[in-house]
């Protein structure tokens, strides 16, 4: 990829995967400590990604929002349980998609389950900023919302890859989303986090490949949700490196999230 295409892309990136909340003007570390590495929790149980502490939050801008979109995702559950008891008489064409992503989850099982999704969705839904989209900053997207636009940020792929997994029969004490500080590149960044045997895996939108919590580098893990509420880290975060892999273009040359090469 040439040069001035890396500067679009990772234009593009920034403007998919900026999240603007942060608890304090540091968010949850002072952003100047030394990074540790993750290889304390490879090849050990955690009950939380990264191996760290996190204690519950109700009140601030992440619970808000959390706790909104709560509300329409029990809505959406409804319906989607409708439609997947009646896919003929169901008139929701977003419902349809997802639900086609979940039967793909259904029949796989394990690490193939979450691999199906996780691949699936990213090639769904075309990154882009919630600006672009919806004209404001920061819309956290139910899964339903974000497949009739075809298109959203980092949260709402995470949101959308939550959804599925839980739709397609993961415990819900297996699933969260996590809310990180890429160091590197400056911008937060929200991924969906699965829990295989004991150990969890990280399902990107910027990449096909899934990596474990442990092999993860140069992030700050700062929130974590599941259908419980927020909880925030608080013990000194791990070094995390993603290897860098590629999507695969659409039909048409629309830049997808995998090509997202050194951006958030």
């Amino acid at each position: 990829m040439g040069f001035l295409s890396r500067q679009r892309v990772a234009c593009a990136a920034a403007l998919a995967c900026g999240l603007l909340y942060h608890a304090g003007p540091a968010g949850a570390f002072d952003l100047a400590a030394p990074l540790q590495l993750g290889a304390q929790v490879r090849g050990t149980a955690s009950a939380e990604p990264f191996g760290l502490t996190a204690i519950p939050v109700t009140t601030g801008p992440v619970h808000d929002k959390w706790s909104a979109l709560a509300r329409k995702l029990d809505d959406e559950r409804v319906q989607l349980a409708l439609c997947d008891g009646d896919r003929d008489g169901c008139v929701s064409d977003a419902a349809l998609q997802f639900l086609a992503i979940v039967d793909t989850g259904r029949a796989r099982e394990g690490r193939a389950r979450f691999g199906e999704i996780n691949r699936a969705i990213n090639l769904a839904i075309r990154a882009t900023s919630d600006l672009a989209e919806y004209g404001q900053i920061d819309v956290w997207s139910s899964p339903l919302a974000t497949f009739a636009h075809g298109a959203g940020d980092c949260e709402d792929y995470a949101i959308a890859k939550f959804t599925a997994l839980r739709q397609a029969g993961v415990r819900p004490e297996d699933l969260r989303i996590v809310i990180m500080r890429d160091i590197l590149h400056g911008e937060d960044h929200a991924v969906a986090a699965a829990r295989l045997d004991g150990h969890w895996l990280m399902l990107d939108n910027r990449r096909m490949a899934m990596v474990e919590d442990g092999y993860v580098r140069n992030v700050r893990p700062l929130f974590v949700m599941d259908e419980t509420g927020v909880s925030q880290y608080v013990d000194q975060p791990l070094e995390a490196r993603l290897e860098r892999d590629v999507v695969p273009a659409a039909a048409g040359g629309a830049v997808r999230p995998g090509l997202i090469a050194a951006s958030n």
